[in-house]
Parts: structure tokens; C-alpha cells; sequence
């Protein structure tokens, strides 16, 4: 992945029309999710995150839980990049922020919050000097993702290089500073904004991080769930969700 300054520096008006070209995938079969995780493993590597291992996977246990979202990022048929979507509710807080940050997250949730945690953004390191606006187009789904889920914060988990890129395309401030997880090599830290709050100022700067319902719907519709005529949130989260403030 390039750095945060050069992905600050290209010209992300582009991104709209990419998108013609560009394919979100829910991540479900055993077969796809070994893709990832082996893609997490080969980014990850390359960046010096992590340290070699024989299975050449990374994965954890939050993959499986029924609150967290795994998406490919497709452009023109060839897989670029994933990222894991994590929806927290005060019944449903397991996510790896939630995790590293609960002294700030859990009081959050405890007012009834619902918080969406970005994860796991990693890029083909083969591919991604290809598609310079990538970073745009895969932190996307984070943000469309605050939209479904009626969100009330939205975070990022990143190291400290990555925090002008969060700070420009979505105005997250840091909320915490950078703590060492299992596994990682290098710490990485929280950032977070009032998605309410600046939603309309992400929307005139960064157009293409607009959605409409019918793409929300699709995007985290699961197979086998039949279409709901209910709010486009969690089945699970209904009762503790907060109407968007204005």
C-alpha cells in the first residue's frame, strides 16, 4: 500500500466514474475467505506488519461473527483489495478496536451508540501500484456502511503514518494512541468522527462516497436473507440504535 501522503496527493475525482468498473463482493464461501486471509498474509508481509508463517493466512476470530462484514474489492473482474466491515452495538461489541480501545469504545456503546470499525484494509501488494485511487474506493465501504447502520461514530484502526488520509477524506480526529496487537509488529492507533455530525461535508467534498439504499441493501444483504421492507440495519441492532441526530 502506498503511502498516506501519496494517496493524499492523487486527485480523487476519478473515483466516481472507477466505480463503473469497480465490484463489492460479501466475502461467504470457504474458497473466498481463503483468498483474503492469504491476501491479508501476502500485504501485510510485504509492509513488514507481520512475521512469516507456515499456513501464510491471516485471520482471527472475529472473521466469523455474525456483526462483522468481509468484502472483496474487485475492479474489472481481478480481485485489489479487502476490508472487514465491524457493526457494534451495546449487545454486539466484538470487533478488534473494541477490543484494543474498550476504555473509550465501551462507553460509547453503553449510551446506546452504534459504532462501524473498518478492519483488516489490506491491497494486493502486486497490484495495487495499478489503481492509485484504491484507498478511496475501498475505505468506501466503511462509509456507506455508517449509512445502512444508521451509525452514530465511525473509526479507523490505523498506524500513525496512515492518519492524514483518515483526517482528509472523513475528518476522524485521533482518539487514541497507537497500542500493539496480537500478532501485528507495528502499533496502530483509533480515529473517529461524529458521522452525523460531518457526513454532509464528506458528501460535497468526496461525491462518490455517496450510496443509494438499493446498494446498501445489496452490499450487506447475506445469502439466504430474504428482502425486508424494515430499517436497513442489523436484525440484531434494531432495538439499540440511535435516530441520526441533526
Amino acid at each position: 500500500m502506498r503511502s498516506a501522503t501519496q494517496a493524499i496527493a492523487l486527485a480523487p475525482e476519478r473515483c466516481g466514474d472507477l466505480l463503473e468498473h469497480v465490484d463489492y463482493r460479501l466475502v461467504e464461501t470457504a474458497a473466498e475467505k481463503d483468498t483474503i486471509y492469504h491476501m491479508r498474509y501476502r500485504a501485510y508481509l510485504r509492509e513488514g506488519a507481520i512475521l512469516p508463517s507456515e499456513a501464510q493466512r491471516v485471520t482471527d476470530r472475529y472473521d466469523d461473527l455474525p456483526n462483522s462484514y468481509t468484502f472483496g474489492v474487485y475492479f474489472r473482474g481481478e480481485l485489489f483489495s479487502s476490508i472487514r466491515i465491524s457493526v457494534l452495538t451495546s449487545e454486539w461489541r466484538e470487533s478488534i478496536s473494541s477490543e484494543m480501545f474498550n476504555d473509550m469504545l465501551y462507553p460509547e456503546l453503553d449510551r446506546g451508540c452504534v459504532i462501524v470499525d473498518p478492519t483488516r484494509f489490506v491491497a494486493d501488494p502486486d497490484k495495487v501500484r495499478r489503481f492509485p485511487e484504491l484507498p478511496y474506493v475501498t475505505v468506501r465501504l466503511g462509509w456507506v456502511a455508517c449509512a445502512h447502520f444508521n451509525a452514530d461514530i465511525g473509526l479507523a484502526n490505523v498506524r500513525p503514518e496512515h492518519r492524514a488520509f483518515y483526517r482528509k477524506v472523513f475528518l476522524q480526529k485521533p482518539w487514541g494512541e497507537p497500542r500493539r496487537y496480537p500478532g501485528l509488529i507495528k502499533p496502530v492507533g483509533l480515529m473517529a468522527a461524529d458521522y452525523p455530525a460531518i457526513r454532509e461535508k464528506v458528501f460535497q467534498r468526496f461525491p462518490f462516497m455517496r450510496s443509494s439504499a438499493f446498494e446498501r441493501r445489496m452490499l450487506f444483504q447475506r445469502s439466504g436473507e430474504r428482502y425486508s421492507s424494515q430499517p436497513d440495519i442489523l436484525p440484531f441492532a434494531r432495538a439499540s440504535i440511535v435516530p441520526h441526530r441533526s
